[in-house]
């Protein structure tokens, strides 16, 4: 049943007349008759009947004008609670990647809580392929990715993208491959292709759920003259620490991250190595009020490197 028609009735209901209901919803007297008619043939039962000069509403016509006037109004309240103009209220599905979830939408999440605690954050951690995916199954409704300046990431047109932080990265060595960083100094490491070429022959750390890291490693390796050994590929930052400690490779860390005892950070300057952070949503959904609310936010959200996320 059409929420136009359900509508007239509701108001033939109030109004007692057609031409009341015609004058008031801005139409003629024909219409309402031959939409309160085809209501009749969807239900399948009359609905008004002959008054005189007029007509009244059947037994039937006014119990489903009770439920038009339900359903009526639903239908307005469900209108004003998603519109552009609407107070956010509702659940938003945000997949991202853990430093970006860590750093940026837990301080967010926070902040709602105190502001508009009708809006409910539901956080999945994912990788930036797997959150695309999520996001085109309809199974997530904003995503949290990244790439790095050097291996950028391919335009999809489904997607909303906007920038929100970039992060520098450096290259993670066990504390014994050469001298202290005291020692050398980020201006004694030469340029990012220097400190690869120098660790030519080590086994390198890439990451197990993405090939961002890897595309990386390969670009500065050819520029250096060789093609890096991707011997171990870890998740988790802590875990790649733990198999740098070990001595069991090398492998791109983000400076932010304070390293552990047995690792040591060399720069990567020239060219530099960033990681860039994103927010992306489909199009179409950009503008519902909890998900604009939560972007908006987003876009001043502290980044890792930024003195309040330290």
């Amino acid at each position: 049943m059409e929420t136009r028609r359900l509508e007239m009735l509701a108001e033939l209901s109030r109004l007692g007349s057609m031409r009341a209901v015609a004058e008031t919803l801005g139409t003629t007297t024909s219409t309402v008759s031959q939409q309160i008619a085809a209501l009749a043939q969807e239900t399948g039962t009359p609905l008004i009947e002959p008054d005189g000069r007029r007509v009244r509403l059947t037994p039937a016509g006014r119990r489903l004008a009770e439920h038009a006037t339900a359903i009526v109004a639903a239908v307005e309240a469900a209108r004003l609670d998603v519109g552009p103009d609407a107070e956010p209220n509702g659940s938003v599905r945000v997949a991202g990647f853990a430093t970006a979830v860590r750093t940026s939408l837990l301080p967010v999440v926070a902040s709602l809580a105190v502001s508009h605690p009708r809006v409910r954050v539901l956080v999945r951690e994912h990788e930036p392929a797997e959150v695309r995916a999520l996001l085109n199954a309809d199974e997530a409704d904003l995503g949290l990715v990244y790439d790095y300046n050097l291996a950028p990431a391919e335009d999809d047109p489904v997607l909303w993208s906007t920038s929100l932080w970039s992060s520098r990265w450096g290259l993670g060595v066990p504390d014994d491959y050469g001298p202290p960083a005291a020692a050398t100094g980020s201006s004694a490491t030469g340029s990012s292709a220097d400190v690869f070429a120098r660790h030519r022959t080590h086994a390198w750390i890439g990451n197990s759920r993405n090939t961002a890291d890897e595309r990386v490693i390969a670009v500065l390796a050819s520029i250096a003259g060789f093609r890096a050994r991707i011997t171990h590929q870890a998740d988790s930052l802590d875990l790649v620490q733990d198999l740098i400690a070990a001595g069991l490779g090398v492998g791109l860390l983000p400076v932010s991250q304070p390293t552990r005892p047995g690792v040591r950070l060399l720069p990567l300057d020239s060219p530099p190595v960033e990681l860039r952070a994103y927010a992306v949503a489909r199009h179409g959904r950009r503008d519902w009020p909890p998900l604009a609310l939560v972007a908006g936010l987003l876009l001043t959200a502290p980044g890792p490197d930024s003195p309040a996320s330290r």
